[in-house]
């Protein structure tokens, strides 16, 4: 199992109830792929900077994946950059792709057939495992699931998820927070301006 896994399983697992914005959760899925192929020791950081490495064949399709789009040329792509470019669909890719897997389950509403079925976690072993994880505060998992407003415990803030106390994390999990408020900022002023818009066209 790797982090963006756990992360995604968790995302629908913990919060279907208040789902997590998809642009949000992009983001946080390509920084975990960002510590999991650090753990794989297939990426270094200088810096900000992801400097690749050898190039394992990673069991995990996805990050596979992840692993061949890196920029393997200098001047090495930032982990900011890296999460704008990998991370666009990516929460949409990680769910066609475990749902394919059999990992993910559509329910379907009885009392209303004509509601939109959701998605839930199939009850396997990599489920499992990541519910562990999480129930063990896991410290990469945690700060990503705070990052985009998931707490194990209500009214958690962010600041108090467990820390791995590792620089190369603490670069990677800054770049998710700082690209998330990016997100925000470009919300609230696409919401100003369509605002702005409608008020034209009702003439006020």
């Amino acid at each position: 199992m790797t982090t963006s896994r756990d992360l995604m399983i968790i995302a629908i697992d913990v919060a279907p109830n208040h789902p997590v914005e998809q642009g949000d959760l992009s983001l946080a899925l390509a920084g975990a792929e960002v510590l999991d192929l650090l753990d794989a020791q297939a990426i270094t950081l200088d810096g900000e900077h992801i400097v690749p490495g050898h190039r394992p064949t990673a069991p995990d399709s996805l990050l596979d994946q992840a692993a061949s789009s890196l920029v393997r040329e200098a001047p090495y792509e930032t982990v900011g950059d890296w999460l704008w470019r990998r991370g666009r669909g990516l929460s949409g890719a990680y769910l066609a792709a475990l749902e394919a897997e059999g990992q993910l389950r559509r329910q379907h509403h009885r009392r209303n057939p004509f509601r939109t079925s959701s998605v839930v976690p199939a009850d396997t072993p990599d489920h499992r495992a990541a519910a562990q994880h999480w129930a063990s505060d896991e410290p990469t998992l945690a700060a990503l699931a705070a990052a985009i407003g998931i707490h194990r415990r209500a009214g958690e803030d962010s600041a108090d998820s467990p820390s791995a106390h590792n620089d190369a994390v603490d670069t990677v999990l800054a770049a998710v927070h700082d690209a998330l408020v990016q997100l925000e900022a470009i919300r609230q002023r696409r919401a100003i301006e369509q605002a702005a818009f409608d008020n034209i066209w009702r003439g006020e």
